[in-house]
């Protein structure tokens, strides 16, 4: 049998996706964004596009992924990556564009943003991180908490009676006539990060096909702002959010499922 700690048998199983840099990740314990960012990475690389790509990392917990994806990347307003995308695409259409928000930048304070891009069919590819909080700002509650969710604004749980129900952001997406793609997955375990992983790389092989606009939602863990350890956060994911945002392809090449 091979001895482990002879050099000369190792082999090397799994490396670190060049599309990533050598900055440690400063994401939370238990924290999925660590996940998509490589999903992501990886795809990139897949596509042999990472050296002509240029990621929007506007305000919030993505507001570092710049330091981590190992590409061009700007940094925009709250809410403002769609229309940053939209510029920079339109200026270099050769490039490969994509923004990186969460749900409180995509959902609420970007909300014309993104419906807007979507309208105009930018060929552009929006990955959408929904953890139904605004994770890096405080705990507030945002437009995709759940009722009866307990934030640091809410602390006795969302009452649907005075905000009301929490958005769905792609069922909403998925009626705009100029959208291409819209699929909702999940991060919580390995056969749905698996799938994710397909979701992106269509996402992005919509837009080197130019194809148009394309929006992936990852539901994604936040232990911290949750107040739950990581273990029983992906609980709640497969539990409690998946039930409210089910998961699957709502539009596709430009026809509603």
């Amino acid at each position: 049998m091979p001895n482990p700690n002879n050099e000369a048998t190792r082999r090397v199983v799994y490396e670190k996706s060049r599309g990533l840099t050598d900055t440690p990740l400063t994401y939370c314990p238990g924290c999925t964004h660590g996940t998509i960012n490589k999903l992501i990475a990886e795809t990139l690389v897949e596509l042999d596009v990472l050296e002509k790509s240029i990621a929007i990392a506007p305000v919030g917990c993505s507001v570092l992924a710049y330091e981590f994806f190992n590409c061009d990347a700007i940094q925009a307003a709250h809410g403002r990556a769609p229309a940053v995308a939209t510029g920079i695409k339109r200026a270099e259409p050769s490039k490969v564009v994509f923004t990186y928000q969460g749900d409180g930048d995509l959902a609420s304070i970007g909300t014309a943003e993104i419906i807007h891009a979507a309208h105009r069919g930018e060929n552009i590819t929006v990955i959408f991180v929904n953890n139904a909080i605004y994770g890096m700002t405080g705990g507030q509650m945002a437009p995709t908490t759940l009722v009866d969710q307990k934030t640091s604004t809410s602390p006795f749980g969302r009452a649907e009676a005075t905000t009301g129900k929490p958005i769905l952001v792609s069922e909403m997406m998925a009626t705009i006539p100029s959208a291409t793609y819209i699929e909702r997955v999940s991060a919580h375990d390995v056969p749905h990060i698996t799938k994710t992983k397909r979701a992106i790389k269509k996402a992005f092989e919509n837009q080197i096909n130019g194809k148009g606009f394309s929006m992936v939602e990852v539901l994604a863990g936040c232990p911290v702002g949750w107040n739950l350890s990581p273990v029983d956060s992906m609980k709640f994911i497969a539990e409690t959010m998946i039930p409210y945002f089910p998961l699957g392809v709502y539009k596709d090449e430009g026809v509603a499922v």
